[in-house]
């Protein structure tokens, strides 16, 4: 019998009544001669929640205490749709990252996946059980409860489905991969195929759909994965390698309103300096995005670049020493990207691009490109509008 891993997110479990319709999903699948892991989030806004009552403790939670009640969300719900599953009839059975033994490394909030321990997965699964996996969560080497990140019950199905060498599913809000937002542009049009690079680059620059991470772990070992619309027939969306791509040279389009740009004036002009600003940024964890340079005068450069805005204080602190001029911050960003594999053999994307910002007036502050993708900030008011107008433009 073939294995499948099915993701279910927080907004499919985020009442008694949804998941009791995911747990009779799953024995549809299970009826269907599946052995069938699922892979849990935790309830609606279960995790938001949380993090409000570790606020009302203190502004700056410790780390470690948060990652151990953030991680009580999927267990909640795992348990609860184990719960379910019985309640119908069928055999099911709950793990948390302890009993699967998964492991970590890295740092709290931002863990990596090292490996799963799948023999009690495989003993359940030949029992006739269905397993129920919370999401999110790991174990470090020390025996600590880590968590994976936002989105992060994405990588744990993704890695579990390359353990057990398995389909992979993720069911969510909506319907498919969309070139665009629908929520911020109506006509966007959904992909029936999507290639991992093409969602990796969305999913990192904005796109919600689905988390990077898992992405990456899918390309690496050709999991292809199918993104779809819970408890429901309607068509979803496959990431996987595509090998016969059309000419269109703009496959979707993401926006990002998660970043901040420090810029820092008066730098040396010194490879060292350089070096040991972004190893300093580094050694906190601390994602830099876009980076640009200005030309050399009298042996100082301005520096700007892009972080998230939640590591805002962190950086700061880090680069504190470099600079003897207050920093430029600058929270009215919005990153916007697009992304197609078309650019490869396709010219003038950028033209077309930047011209359709320059007839509508809408301010570039950076830019940086990829083979495949085209990523600038522009102001937050001008969002709404160079969604619409880049989706026409290149028929998203």
């Amino acid at each position: 019998m073939a294995i499948v891993v099915q993701k279910y997110g927080g907004s499919s479990v985020a009442t008694v009544e949804k998941i009791k319709k995911v747990a009779k999903s799953v024995i549809e699948k299970h009826n269907k001669g599946y052995k069938v892991v699922v892979v849990i989030s935790a309830m609606g806004d279960t995790t938001d929640e949380l993090i409000e009552l570790a606020k009302g403790i203190t502004n700056t939670p410790d780390k470690r205490e948060l990652d151990a009640l953030l991680a009580t969300g999927e267990m909640i719900s795992s348990s609860l749709l184990a719960m379910a599953i019985k309640d119908l009839g069928y055999d099911a059975i709950s793990f948390n990252a302890f009993q699967i033994e998964l492991r970590t490394n890295g740092v709290y909030g931002k863990s990596l996946i090292e490996d799963i321990n799948i023999i009690p997965i495989k003993n359940a699964l030949d029992s006739d059980k269905i397993v129920v996996v919370a999401g999110f969560q790991g174990i470090s080497d020390n025996g600590d409860i880590t968590t994976l990140g936002r989105g992060g019950s994405d990588t744990t199905a993704v890695a579990l489905a390359v353990k057990l060498n398995a389909e992979c599913e993720i069911y969510t809000d909506v319907d498919g991969i969309y070139s665009a937002d629908p929520r911020l542009y109506k006509d966007a049009k959904k992909i029936d195929i999507i290639s991992y690079e093409e969602m990796l680059e969305l999913s990192s620059l904005g796109a919600q759909v689905m988390h990077s991470r898992s992405v990456e772990l899918g390309q690496k070992y050709n999991i292809p994965i199918y993104v779809g619309l819970s408890c429901s027939d309607i068509k979803g969306t496959y990431i996987k390698e595509v090998e016969n791509m059309e000419t269109k040279p703009v496959t979707g389009l993401a926006v990002s309103d998660d970043d901040v740009s420090i810029t820092l004036l008066d730098i040396d002009y010194d490879i060292f300096t350089l070096s040991n600003i972004f190893e300093a940024i580094a050694s906190r964890k601390i994602n830099v995005d876009m980076i640009s340079q200005t030309a050399p005068q009298n042996g100082r450069v301005n520096i700007s670049f892009t972080i998230p805005k939640a590591d805002l204080n962190e950086c700061l602190e880090a680069i504190g020493g470099y600079t003897s001029r207050n920093p430029i911050i600058d929270d009215n960003v919005t990153k916007f990207s697009i992304v197609g594999i078309g650019m490869k053999t396709t010219s003038g994307v950028a033209a077309r691009l930047f011209k359709v910002f320059k007839e509508n007036n809408i301010q570039v502050k950076m830019v940086t490109t990829s083979e495949i993708r085209i990523t600038c900030t522009i102001n937050r008011e001008d969002k709404l509008k160079a969604v619409e107008l880049v989706a026409k433009e290149f028929n998203l």
